[in-house]
Formats: C-alpha cells, sequence, structure tokens
C-alpha cells in the first residue's frame, strides 16, 4: 500500500491595501462636478446671449437712452416716463391691436389649411413625397425674400394678381395702398409662408397615430368625419399644442415681412409691436421707447411660453 503526499499549495500572499478608500460622499461630489462640467457650456451661452441683452433691454426702459448715450456712456435713469410716454401714445393700442389680429388671423389660417393638407398626404399616393417637398418651398425662401416679391405681385397697377382678376373685373383692388385692405393682405402672405411649418409638423403627428384605430373605426361603420373627431382630434392634440404656441411666439414679433411689404403702412395699418419696436429705436432713434416696446413682446411671448409648459405637463400626466 503505497501513501501519497499531497504537496503543501502555496498560499496566495494577502493583498497590499493602499489604506485609501473612496467614500460616498466624495463619489457624489465627482459626479456632481462631471454633471456641472457639461451643463456649464449651456448655462454660459444662456447667460451670455439671452440673459445679459434681456436684462440689458429692462434696463434701457427706464433710461433717457439717445444716440448721444453711445459716445458718453450716460444714460440717466427717467424712471417710468418711457414706459408712460408709450402707453399714453395712440399708436401704442393700435399696434397691439393690429399685433392681436395679424397674430390670430394667421395662426388660424395656417393651421387650418395646414392641417387639411397633413390630412391628405396621410394617404399614400403617387408624387406624394414630390408634391410635399415643393409645398415645402415657401418655407425655405427667406422671408425679406418672399415679401419683396409679394409686393410685386400686390402692386395694383403692375402685379400679376390685380393683371388676373382684371380678367373677372376685379383687377383694381389697393391692396398695400388702401388702409382697409393692407392688413388683411399682409395675413394672406404670411399664412402662405407659414402653411409648410404647420403641414409639417402635423403630418408627422399623424404618422405616429396606429393605423389600427382607423381600421377598427371603419368596420364600426364611422364615417370620415367622426373618425376625424374622435381618433384623429384628440390623438393630436399635443401636436397641434405645440404648433399654435411655437406659430404664436414666432408670429407676434414677425418684422422683415411687414417692412416688405408696406413698411407699417399705409397710415400706420399695418404697424405691429414689432414693427413699432423697430421704428421708435432704428428711426425714431428713441431706444428707451423702442425698449419699452420689446419688453411688453417678451412678456406676452412669457406667458405663451408658460402656457407652452403648463399644456405639455398636464398632457404627461
Amino acid at each position: 500500500m503505497s501513501t501519497t503526499t499531497a504537496a503543501a499549495r502555496p498560499v496566495a500572499p494577502a493583498p497590499e491595501t493602499t489604506g485609501r478608500t473612496i467614500s460616498p460622499a466624495s463619489g457624489t461630489r465627482r459626479r456632481t462636478i462631471a454633471q456641472w462640467g457639461f451643463v456649464a457650456p449651456a448655462v454660459i451661452f444662456m447667460v451670455l446671449f439671452f440673459g445679459y441683452p434681456l436684462v440689458r433691454n429692462i434696463v434701457m426702459s427706464f433710461q433717457d437712452y439717445s444716440p448721444s448715450t453711445f459716445f458718453t456712456g450716460e444714460a440717466p435713469f427717467n424712471g417710468f416716463d418711457n414706459w408712460k410716454n408709450v402707453f399714453q401714445d395712440d399708436l401704442f393700442g393700435k399696434a397691439l391691436w393690429q399685433t392681436i389680429v395679424f397674430t390670430i388671423g394667421s395662426l388660424l389660417g395656417q393651421f387650418c389649411i395646414g392641417l387639411a393638407l397633413a390630412v391628405f398626404f396621410n394617404r399614400h399616393f403617387p408624387l406624394g413625397g414630390l408634391l410635399r417637398s415643393l409645398i415645402l418651398l415657401p418655407w425655405l425662401v427667406p422671408m425679406v425674400v418672399s415679401g419683396i416679391v409679394w409686393r410685386r405681385i400686390l402692386d395694383q397697377d403692375t402685379g400679376v394678381l390685380n393683371s388676373f382678376l382684371g380678367l373677372f373685373g376685379l383687377g383694381d383692388t389697393p391692396w398695400l395702398t388702401s388702409t382697409s385692405v393692407a392688413l388683411v393682405a399682409v395675413v394672406l402672405v404670411n399664412i402662405w409662408i407659414g402653411i409648410p411649418f404647420n403641414m409639417v409638423i402635423l403630418y408627422g403627428g399623424l404618422q405616429e397615430i396606429p393605423k389600427e384605430l382607423y381600421e377598427a373605426a371603419s368596420l364600426d361603420g364611422a364615417s370620415a368625419w367622426r373618425t376625424f373627431r374622435s381618433i384623429t382630434l384628440p390623438l393630436l392634440r399635443p401636436v397641434i399644442t405645440v404648433v399654435l404656441v411655437l406659430g404664436f411666439m414666432s408670429t407676434v414679433k414677425i418684422l422683415d415681412l411687414i417692412l416688405a411689404l408696406t413698411d407699417g403702412g399705409p397710415a400706420d395699418s399695418t404697424q405691429t409691436l414689432g414693427t413699432l419696436t423697430y421704428q421708435n429705436s432704428f428711426v425714431q432713434l428713441d431706444f428707451g421707447a423702442g425698449a419699452v416696446v420689446g419688453n411688453v413682446l417678451i412678456l406676452i411671448s412669457a406667458v405663451f411660453a408658460v402656457f407652452y409648459l403648463r399644456a405639455n405637463r398636464n398632457e404627461g400626466k
């Protein structure tokens, strides 16, 4: 009988300890520093290019700011004098009302036509993609270029539109020179420009609606209108909110289109808060009054931004 002796296995040496342990507080601190490192560039950008101009504009509205201020650097505070002068000016009330009419008319026209086109293109048919691309052209053209082109089209004497309407005995409409028609013409041009934006966003929302819901509604015998009212509109509501709020915030401050078409005329009949800010600041060189009107525009946009955020929060519940 042979006996085997098992060789003793070598014992691994104990790992050396460095004597340094990472505490949970230190790890949390590092994560916090890393997070702020990623956020810092965006915060700096917002402060420099949004925060500072906003604060500067608010301060300027309480100062006697004139062209000489750029050279002397002295702009004394005059309290609420700029605000009083602006609010007591009849042109401010007129511009505010025309801004409301221009904004609401533009949004209604852009949304209704954009939604109709989105529903139309939601059905697949030959050349549908090509037609959608062509409809995007008004949105891609710079607004100043669109305004100049439409100014030629709407010219009372040599415009193409009046030449065409002249075939039916309606060719003498003063589109841009009549105080009662000019604002309507500007609204129509802005509707033409804004239709592609509404169509694209709403079309994207329609693509996210499950097709099975339409098939079920068809099997139940629902009409096209009932299907649109009971399926399409409720499921499209978050997208509609985004379109209307963003459309409002971009329409209420439009300047270049109105300047290219009418320059606020005739007789201030197309003057809006955007054009009034421009005229006060860069035509009359009353920078304090221009800052006041600009702050009113910022306040209006901020109110609708809050509405947009609250609407989105309620949709998520």
